[in-house]
């Protein structure tokens, strides 16, 4: 099987990962829905993606894994023909305070968001350069460009990323491939859900715009990012955090 474009979406079994997964597939891609935890959470997104007459797959890979991209990246590659779209979305918090976060918090923090993404790029990278094309698309995040305490393994991966998806843009322009970031502010998922309200609203008082995001406008963007009208874009970090890093 082939199709005209194909998208690898990390973690996109829920949240932000999900949302891009279904705006891609709108706009006409085809998408392989990755995911790590949930299957069954990332059979859904697939189905419903079907359901409303796009194209999707669901792959299980823990992206930490250096061989398990490897492989598949490969086999996407092998059945679908090409790879066009890579979304690193992925990622964990294991929050805590500095002096207390343990060494195998800090670790696994790192290998997913990061080197998870490291691993993705690394071997999806052959394929862009053969096609001389192709869209990366990190997930950062604002507390990867101001720093948040209590993250300090979290905000070390989402800064990673942002040096990640640097030097990757300059080391793939060459061959029509760009490469950018968006850092979200505070967006409503699953994950904020469990906050209490009084946290959510000493979030809301630090922005400008004063309300929370969607998953929308982080998918909205990625889908931009994505498309013929970004082909001059490269090297960028996008802040969709309603002012919050201004």
């Amino acid at each position: 099987m082939s199709a005209d474009r194909v998208a690898l979406v990390t973690g996109a079994g829920r949240g932000i990962g999900s949302e891009i997964a279904r705006t891609l597939a709108r706009d006409g891609v085809f998408v392989v829905v990755n995911y790590n935890g949930s299957k069954e959470r990332a059979d859904s997104v697939a189905e419903e993606i079907r359901a409303a007459g796009g194209g999707a797959v669901s792959y299980g890979c823990d992206v930490s894994d250096f061989r398990a991209c490897e492989e598949m990246i490969k086999e996407i590659i092998e059945k679908y023909g090409r790879i066009d779209i890579l979304v690193n979305n992925a990622g964990i918090t294991k929050d805590g305070l500095i002096m207390k976060m343990s060494e195998a918090d800090f670790d696994a923090v790192l290998a997913t968001n990061l080197k998870g993404a490291f691993n993705t790029v690394r071997h999806a990278s052959r394929c862009f350069l053969k096609q001389r094309s192709g869209r990366i698309i990190n997930i950062s995040s604002v507390s990867g460009v101001a720093g948040n305490a209590g993250q300090a393994n979290y905000s070390a991966s989402k800064a990673g990323i942002i040096g990640l998806t640097k030097s990757v843009a300059r080391e793939l322009a060459s061959r029509g491939i760009t490469c950018n970031a968006i850092a979200p502010g505070f967006i409503e998922t699953d994950m904020t859900e469990a906050m209490t309200e009084t946290a959510k609203e000493s979030v809301k008082a630090q922005i400008p715009l004063g309300h929370t995001g969607s998953t929308k406008d982080i998918a909205e963007t990625a889908a931009f990012l994505a498309s013929e009208k970004a082909g001059y874009i490269t090297g960028q970090v996008i802040c969709v955090d309603g002012g919050m890093c201004m």
